[in-house]
């Protein structure tokens, strides 16, 4: 019998893959970001056995939020639970299921369940919850069944890389020069204008217009996770036409003789604007050189800027 308050909805989908390839797909939280659409990052915090501790930032209805959960993993049962331990406003609490159901060699159905109850069981939080948890759980189920029924063509079309620099300075200095994104239409050429939002410590909306070589720029937005100095992770989610999906990450290891600054993305290209934007003859290959070039002279720029801007300090 279900508690006032609470409510219990499901959400699922058909999908063609073996169930084994399905959970293993959902029990690897760092593939979130690229798998599904809401995610920005996921970072674990404790791993115990099955059990395992992890921060989630995702959007919801269009606002970035962060929660911590717990996760039970049971690989023979093809079954994780995770139940929020302490949540967002308006959400009072959250948990649920992930059940996969084998429905043949190559095909299976994923049931998503949720309960969750909003805070002072208010009406109106209740309907906010309702319709982000419809809108979230249809689009990571949709984007579930795309990304394992497409995991062959997305291993040609989805690359990561990284930039390195070694700095001569302390690891802060070059962390706080990523962090404070406001001032880039100061300190980096390549940024026409920038706007940083940061009403929660630590997450950010950043919105910026980036100059190309050839003059012509465009505008992008990311959310940016930024983890004690350390790291700052980020999903863009205005794209490029040449891409489906970028995100990255900037960290920062001090060391003995100085610290070492890299940035790292992953990239799914949109194989449809290929020819469209880089000719006829063009194909994945062309594409993948393009946009590593691309996104790596910024990147490589990017940390010089923050090099000197480290070793002056």
């Amino acid at each position: 019998m279900s508690q006032p308050g609470l409510r219990e909805v499901e959400h699922e989908i058909t999908v063609s893959a073996p169930a084994a390839a399905v959970y293993r797909l959902i029990a690897e939280v760092e593939n979130w970001p690229r798998i599904f659409p809401p995610t920005i990052y996921v970072d674990h915090l404790e791993r115990a056995g099955d059990t395992e501790r992890i921060r989630i930032w995702a959007t919801a209805n269009g606002e970035a939020k962060n929660w911590t959960s717990r996760r039970v993993l049971d690989p023979a049962g093809l079954r994780i639970e995770f139940r929020q331990e302490v949540s967002t406003p308006p959400v009072a609490a959250m948990g649920g299921t992930w059940i996969i159901e084998p429905q043949g060699a190559d095909t299976s159905r994923i049931r998503l369940l949720h309960d969750y109850r909003a805070v002072d069981d208010d009406p109106d939080g209740l309907r906010w919850i309702d319709e982000a948890v419809d809108r979230n759980s249809r689009s990571e189920l949709s984007a579930l069944k795309t990304n394992v029924e497409l995991a062959h063509a997305a291993e040609e079309v989805t690359f990561s890389f990284e930039d390195s620099i070694r700095i001569d300075g302390p690891a802060k200095d070059a962390y706080d020069f990523i962090n404070e994104a406001n001032l880039w239409q100061e300190r980096l050429p390549h940024v026409a204008s920038v706007r940083l939002d940061e009403e929660v410590p630590g997450l950010q909306t950043l919105e910026m217009e980036t100059r190309a070589k050839d003059g012509s720029t465009h505008l992008t937005k990311s959310y940016r996770v930024c983890l004690e100095g350390r790291k700052i992770a980020y999903k863009q989610v205005t794209l490029p036409a040449l891409m489906t999906l970028h995100t990255g990450y900037w960290t920062f290891t001090e060391d003995a003789d100085g610290t070492t600054a890299s940035s790292q993305h992953t990239v799914v290209l949109n194989t449809a604007n290929i020819t469209r934007i880089l000719g006829p003859q063009a194909g994945v290959a062309e594409a993948r050189e393009y946009v590593r070039t691309a996104l790596s002279t910024n990147s490589r720029a990017t940390l010089g800027h923050a090099k000197a801007h480290a070793e002056a300090r």
